[in-house]
């Protein structure tokens, strides 16, 4: 009894991070200025994180960007490649799934790494709604608040939880399997109702 105990315990302990890249949106659709943005969830008991629960919207070239930060500061430690860059507006529906499941395996890559896990630019990437120059500014201690206090404001903003709503058959979303539940969030980046696996 004492071993199966302990090993319940151990599983209570286990850290765990879900990140989805879901939802991509076009934005400016009809101009030539163009793109698509991600919403990215993540869930996480783990210690390394501000907020438990956050959503974002982000596009690819913020990608680039924190893929390019990540190799600057972690020295000899790979950094997991992203989905090809497409020479122009890929706003077909089969590039844009391809992508976005390139930019959550990317995702899920970055956050094994414990090295790259402690990046405070990902925190403020995955965590907060601040551009890219925000963002730069926040880490180098420029900005109005600290890397801390920009995700909990962020956290605060959203509601700082979700809601799940009862299970909804009816509907699909589009490329994926049949939504095992729906999450509510409030949260001026990721609005209304989305699906959670």
């Amino acid at each position: 009894m004492g071993l199966w105990y302990r090993m319940l315990e151990n599983q209570d302990l286990e850290e765990v991070i879900t990140v989805r890249v879901q939802d991509p949106r076009v934005q400016n659709e009809g101009s030539w200025n163009s793109y698509v943005d991600y919403k990215i969830f993540l869930h996480t008991n783990s210690k390394a994180f501000t907020a438990k629960t956050s959503c974002v919207r982000r596009r690819y070239r913020e990608f680039v960007w924190l893929r390019k930060q990540l190799q600057r500061n972690a020295g000899l430690v790979p950094v997991p490649e992203l989905p090809g860059k497409s020479t122009f507006f890929g706003g077909s529906d089969e590039f844009i799934e391809k992508r976005r499941q390139g930019l959550q395996h990317f995702l899920e890559k970055v956050l094994q790494s414990v090295v790259l896990l402690s990046d405070s630019q990902l925190h403020l990437f995955l965590q907060s709604q601040l551009s890219v120059p925000e963002i730069e500014a926040c880490v180098q201690g420029r900005g109005a608040m600290t890397v801390s206090d920009a995700i909990l404001s962020y956290a605060m903003s959203n509601c700082g939880w979700a809601q799940e709503e009862r299970q909804s058959t009816s509907h699909l979303a589009k490329g994926d399997q049949l939504n095992r539940g729906k999450v509510s969030l409030c949260n001026p980046g990721c609005p209304g109702t989305h699906s959670i696996d």
